[in-house]
């Protein structure tokens, strides 16, 4: 009987050898009977097409397999940046991680990202070095490498005889001293034993990793192969002793409570209906039982009630689907669940209780290209198909130009490509990319007034009185709207056109460009009953916000991250030079060893350039870090 349940993401930087280890991991439990290959394209996760052909993953998946009473839910995610996003919705239904290395190119640029990440949210994660058996593999370098750019409180639990051939075979670690000096900082039991001159015993010291992994301040090392096998075992006794499980009920009847939960994913079965994986934070879930999702948060403030709230909506469960056991009629907490019998649902939707304000844990895309149909007359067809698009992805994007296009957000060109061959493989439109350019963004410059009255005499094309001020609001604020008119002054439904047209038209400002940090203000109402009605509201409206953003005047400012570079010394002139070239102002720079390393500041439309050129300017030897850190006024 299954008494416990764990769900952890595979994570790493492409081609590490995720995919590959998941394979492994699904071997070695008995679930598969024979291995898959990631260049064959016949691996388990990575089951789409497009998957399969470009060997790499791009959408999350889960497989499931169990250690005894513990059932561990795997949830595969993209190693690309291209595909972030998915690795984004993850994090917030993991209980932990397993970041992979590759034993040859060591710490990557990726790989830093994704660790700065999961140590931030204190998710408890264990290394594991892949790809021993490959030529160039290395051990005791690659762990100073880790303690100094990824995680100083690292504990190595394995160790390789001959690392760099087909031979490699891993062995524990057999004194648990030199874990029990990096344990003991957090640990006082450990810390009295170690300054009495004794050695703790095994139990002692292991007990103590798994509190400090629990608590994401450790993190477990292990070296193995993907290929051979190799380190596998430790690897496993690791998943099963060192990450906290969710106990699980799982008898028929037992499990009682409101379901609670998170949409991570959403994909489409084969009759086009949407299916929605939930991580199930509490409660049970079972067929035919009423479901009620929030998209959003509801917000409080001193507005007189006028705040908006999360959108509220239902459905009836038809069917679900539990990872590990597809036959179990219910779900209980700690179950990744797939549902059926919610057409609106959408990723981020929170089940059974409204959520907190998201926190985006990567960059959100910093690309945008105009997309248009190769034949003629089918652009409805594909913004309807960019729109599914975005519904199962919303960190990427689209918003309809003036004119009539439509651009898509992006991470990068890879996704581009991916996003061209979907649209023509699950939706029949052929379509040409315009070249990608910056996302910028608008904020107003300083207040604007403006207003429109109803006009008795003469022509008149909108039966409605709307008047509206827009200001600075502060930064990271984004949209805010309020009243300044009684609620009363208007039909709810006029009020909420307003504010939905006001939202919208703030999506390309006066230099077309979103605009954000904005507050509007309704000052003026009227209306001519019952001639007047919702589409008056809309038309007008636009025209008024249009004219107070003049007025108000805005400002065009671009994203920018913090970066840190580390290059040879020989690379500082050429580095040092293309940054600055791209836009990049250098803040600190400091010699490291044989390296230098550089800190400062770069716009974000220039980081995917960085990447892909630093290679190249460091003799193969850069390594790249950078997260958002505000932004600057465009020049």
């Amino acid at each position: 009987m299954i008494k416990h349940v764990l769900n952890i993401g595979i994570l790493a930087h492409v081609d590490a050898g995720k995919t590959s280890l998941t394979e492994r991991l699904l071997f070695e439990t008995g679930v598969i009977d024979r291995l898959g290959s990631v260049d064959d394209g016949n691996t388990q996760t990575d089951s789409g097409e497009i998957e399969r052909r470009r060997g790499i993953t791009i959408r999350t998946a889960v497989a499931s397999f169990t250690l005894g009473d513990l059932r561990v839910n795997l949830v595969d995610t993209p190693g690309h940046a291209d595909f972030v996003a998915e690795v984004e919705r993850a994090l917030g239904v993991l209980d932990g991680a397993v970041l992979v290395l590759s034993a040859v190119e060591g710490v990557q640029p990726h790989t830093r990202v994704l660790m700065k990440t999961l140590r931030r949210l204190r998710l408890p994660t264990l290394l594991f070095v892949n790809k021993i058996d490959r030529s160039g593999a290395r051990e005791h370098d690659l762990l100073a490498d880790i303690r100094r750019r990824l995680a100083p409180s690292c504990v190595p639990l394995n160790t390789v005889d001959g690392i760099g051939g087909r031979a490699a075979v891993t062995r524990p670690l057999g004194d648990p001293y030199a874990a029990a000096e990096v344990l003991a900082e957090r640990d006082d039991e450990l810390l009295e034993l170690l300054v009495d001159g004794k050695t703790p015993d095994h139990g002692t010291v292991r007990a103590a990793l798994a509190r400090q992994c629990g608590d994401g301040v450790a993190h477990p090392v292990l070296f193995g192969s993907a290929i051979t096998g190799q380190g596998l075992p430790e690897l496993l006794d690791g998943v099963a002793e060192l990450f906290p499980a969710v106990p699980r009920i799982a008898e028929e009847g037992t499990a009682t409570g409101t379901a609670t939960g998170t949409v991570f994913a959403i994909e489409r079965a084969a009759s086009g209906e949407k299916v929605a994986y939930v991580r199930l934070r509490a409660g049970v879930l079972r067929v035919r039982e009423p479901l009620t999702f929030y998209r959003g948060q509801r917000q409080s403030g001193d507005d007189g009630g006028n705040g908006r709230a999360g959108q509220v909506y239902e459905g009836r469960l038809t069917a679900l689907s539990v990872a590990g056991a597809p036959g179990e009629a219910q779900a209980v907490a700690g179950d990744i669940v797939k549902v059926w019998g919610v057409p609106e649902v959408r990723v981020g939707d929170r089940l059974g209780e409204p959520g907190p304000a998201s926190q985006a844990h990567f960059t959100p895309p910093g690309l945008e290209t105009v997309v248009r149909p190769r034949v003629p007359g089918q652009e409805p067809r594909l913004h309807a198909a960019l729109l599914a698009l975005a519904e199962q992805d919303p960190l990427i994007g689209t918003r309809t130009l003036a004119g009539g296009d439509t651009s898509v957000l992006l991470y990068g060109e890879v996704q581009k490509e991916v996003i061209g061959e979907t649209l023509a493989r699950d939706f029949g439109v052929e379509a040409d990319f315009e070249p990608s350019r910056p996302v910028y963004f608008e904020r107003p410059a300083g207040t604007g007034e403006a207003v429109e009255e109803i006009q008795r005499q003469g022509r008149n094309d909108f039966m409605a009185t709307v008047g509206l001020r827009v200001e600075p609001a502060p930064r990271g604020s984004g949209v805010g709207y309020r009243l300044e008119v009684d609620l009363g002054s208007l039909p709810q439904a006029f009020h909420r056109a307003i504010e939905e047209s006001v939202r919208a038209a703030l999506r390309e400002g006066p230099h077309g460009w979103p605009v954000t940090d904005v507050l509007v203000t309704l000052t003026r109402t009227g209306y001519s009953s019952p001639v007047t009605v919702a589409a008056d509201f809309r038309g007008r409206t636009r025209v008024v916000l249009a004219r107070a953003l003049r007025r108000a005047g805005t400002v065009v400012y671009e994203p920018c991250h913090r970066f840190e570079a580390e290059v040879p010394l020989e690379a500082f002139g050429p580095v040092t030079a293309q940054l600055a070239g791209w836009g990049g102002v250098l803040s600190e720079a400091h010699r490291r060893g044989e390296a230098w390393v550089l800190e400062g500041e770069i716009p974000a439309a220039a980081v995917h350039e960085v990447e892909r050129r630093l290679p190249g300017l460091s003799h193969g030897e850069g390594v790249w870090w950078s997260e958002p850190s505000g932004d600057r006024r465009l020049k």
